[in-house]
């Protein structure tokens, strides 16, 4: 995003790769996926989505904010979503697999709540090693970083714990065993996971299906 100021040294010569800076594409504030009002297990009404509605292409993500691979591939979609700025979308789906990581999940949302979800996104992701001690989460921690991000703290304090959010909670966890996820990040491209993991091909992968969708047009 247009605020970092680290690159993840995991992810360092893939960034090289895709060129420019880590900046996030923002064609509107995340919302909700524009689908049936159940969706189906990838895509739910209420998931976070960066990238236009009518984009040929849609990344889907289950990840984990405590996640280091997560934080690591943070960058990159960044860089892919502005690569294609009309043909691709982000979904965002929780998969807390990591203690603590349900809270600042919760965070997240009620982070949505005031329009800042993707500057804490941002930040929880760039501070991660200060919140995200394995086995010992510092929540409290994770609450201050997102209070730099400008949010209200009292009134997101108040939205963490509203039944929707708890809602949201329910049905991406519900999603993730189904789909049969076991790790984060994993990635689909309209409906399919790639073949191998890794940046160069997850980029392949989207860069193929947006020219085979343009084929279809």
């Amino acid at each position: 995003m247009n605020r970092r100021t680290f690159v993840a040294s995991t992810a360092a010569a893939a960034l090289l790769a895709f060129g420019g800076g880590a900046a996030w594409y923002r064609a509107s504030r995340p919302g909700a996926a524009p689908l049936s009002a159940e969706g189906d297990q990838l895509v739910r009404p209420h998931s976070p989505v960066i990238g236009p509605d009518e984009a040929r292409v849609t990344l889907v993500e289950f990840f984990d904010p405590s996640c280091e691979a997560c934080r690591a591939f943070h960058p990159i979609l960044g860089q892919i979503l502005s690569r294609y700025p009309d043909d691709l979308r982000l979904v965002l789906r929780y998969t807390p697999l990591h203690e603590g990581s349900d809270e600042v999940v919760r965070i997240l949302e009620a982070a949505r709540r005031q329009d800042k979800f993707e500057a804490v996104l941002d930040r929880v992701f760039e501070r991660q090693p200060e919140w995200a001690v394995h086995g010992a989460p510092d929540i409290a921690k994770a609450w201050e970083i997102a209070g730099t991000a400008g949010i209200d703290l009292a009134q997101a304090r108040r939205d963490a714990v509203l039944p929707e959010v708890t809602a949201v909670l329910e049905r991406d966890v519900a999603d993730l065993e189904a789909v049969g996820i076991q790790k984060t990040p994993t990635f689909f491209v309209n409906g399919k996971e790639p073949a191998q993991f890794g940046p160069q091909p997850l980029y392949e992968a989207i860069a193929a299906e947006i020219e085979r969708t343009k084929g279809l047009s």
